[in-house]
């Protein structure tokens, strides 16, 4: 029995049983099961249309299921979970006219700071700032943020995301838009986070070796989920053969430096 199934459902901050979600008669999702322990950083893997956007979707109440159940954190009302849950979106596109700062975008995630207007900098700098400071968007606070790039842009959503003191966190193809130097250090920074704060991490990735290192479950999606396991058992050929459909070569730990 793999590892991830021996929990009781207390120990569960994410419990999905046997999802299905169509658009227009065709089945993207076709009896998911996904079972992911308080505290883990868990991967989810597979091709493009595979329906890995749409399973977090579910998770996040933006998309209606068909058939099947999804628990959040013990509540099978997604949305009384909402609340404890972080989601860092694949990419926020922003017209560059918009005019928010990143201090003011983020005064809006804190009850605190949601009138921002009214309030100093400092004051509101010292409410966000061990956030602030973790995640490296400290310099950043007076500039607008239509004008940022992309991997400053995540960095502004996961500050942003983190704020509420999540206990879950669900990122969707967190670099998608971010230089392959700046993607390294991302995940070492979510990596980070995933442990100083003890949160649950459900990661969207295409970045093999990236799972590899920080991952401790893989879950390998599409339409179903076709395997499951430490990434040392997804990460062979045979498993992503079946994820993915085509012939990928492994990634072994040694070919990381």
């Amino acid at each position: 029995m793999p590892a991830s199934h021996s929990h009781s459902p207390a120990d569960l901050a994410v419990e999905v049983r046997d999802v299905r979600v169509s658009f227009d008669g065709q089945p993207v999702l076709r009896g998911v099961d996904l079972h992911i322990p308080r505290g883990q950083l868990v991967a989810l893997i597979g091709p493009n249309g595979s329906g890995k956007t749409t399973l977090l979707r579910c998770l996040l109440g933006l998309q209606r299921v068909d058939t099947g159940e999804i628990k959040l954190l013990g509540e099978s009302d997604v949305r009384a979970a909402l609340p404890r849950v972080g989601y860092v979106p694949q990419r926020l596109a922003l017209e560059r006219s918009f005019v928010l700062s990143v201090r003011e975008f983020l005064s809006l995630r804190l009850r605190r700071t949601r009138h921002w207007f009214w309030r100093p900098h400092r004051v509101i700098d010292r409410i966000l700032s061990e956030t602030l400071v973790e995640i490296g968007v400290e310099p950043m606070l007076d500039r607008p943020l239509a004008q940022l790039s992309g991997g400053q842009l995540q960095r502004v959503l996961i500050a942003f995301s983190l704020l509420g003191k999540p206990e879950l966190l669900l990122l969707d193809e967190p670099t998608a838009g971010v230089d392959t130097p700046g993607e390294q250090t991302f995940y070492e920074l979510i990596g980070e986070i995933h442990r100083r704060h003890q949160l649950t991490v459900l990661l969207v990735s295409h970045d093999l070796s990236m799972v590899y290192r920080h991952a401790s479950w893989v879950y390998a999606l599409n339409g179903v989920i076709c395997c499951e396991g430490s990434p040392e058992q997804v990460m062979n050929t045979e498993s992503l053969k079946a994820a993915y459909g085509i012939h990928v070569s492994p990634y072994h730990h040694h070919h990381v430096h």
